[in-house]
């Protein structure tokens, strides 16, 4: 698949990201690309958060893939099951944020527990060993239960503009990848 032939649907985490985070450059360099805006940054709702994934997915004009970072993640995966077959083809899905640990701030634990079904369409999780917000075995385990592909990004923090990864060329490269894959 090229990108000519999907609507891809940029799914931001927590406050959004900013202009230097590599969601907004590549939804800037990807002609089909939109983002799926959230009605409050600040002060996510589970399900407020996951509705706008399913209206986005059922706006498309074509296949959808979800680009997703931190708590979008968690919004993506708990739409999966309210998308209507064949909408998504296929998902990249950036730095999970484990919700579950006791030290996570409350609203952000409102998004617990994080489903382990299986996701319906192709995916692919990348995660950094030294993510402040999930330890890398936590992510394993939820890429396995998705179903998901697991690339290993090394010690890379969060995968965001703080840790360094503002253009991310690599992760375009992969992402180019995985689209020609689906």
């Amino acid at each position: 698949m090229r990108s000519a032939d999907c609507d891809i649907l940029v799914v931001p985490g927590y406050t959004n990201s900013g202009p230097d985070h590599w969601q907004s450059r590549w939804q800037e360099r990807l002609s089909t690309a939109r983002r799926v805006t959230q009605e409050s940054w600040e002060h996510p709702e589970p399900e407020a958060w996951r509705d706008a994934v399913i209206a986005a997915v059922q706006a498309a004009n074509r296949p959808a893939v979800l680009v997703a970072h931190s708590l979008g993640v968690i919004s993506c995966v708990q739409a999966a099951p309210y998308l209507p077959q064949g909408s998504v083809a296929g998902a990249f899905l950036v730095a999970l944020p484990d919700v579950e640990r006791p030290d996570t701030p409350a609203m952000l634990r409102a998004f617990a527990p994080i489903p382990r079904a299986p996701l319906p369409f192709r995916s692919v999780l990348v995660t950094s060993r030294t993510d402040p917000y999930t330890a890398y075995d936590r992510a394993e385990d939820f890429a396995a239960a998705w179903g998901a592909e697991l690339v290993d990004a090394g010690e890379s923090g969060h995968l965001n503009s703080e840790s360094g990864h503002g253009p991310w060329p690599e992760g375009l490269m992969r992402f180019a990848g995985f689209l020609r894959g689906l």
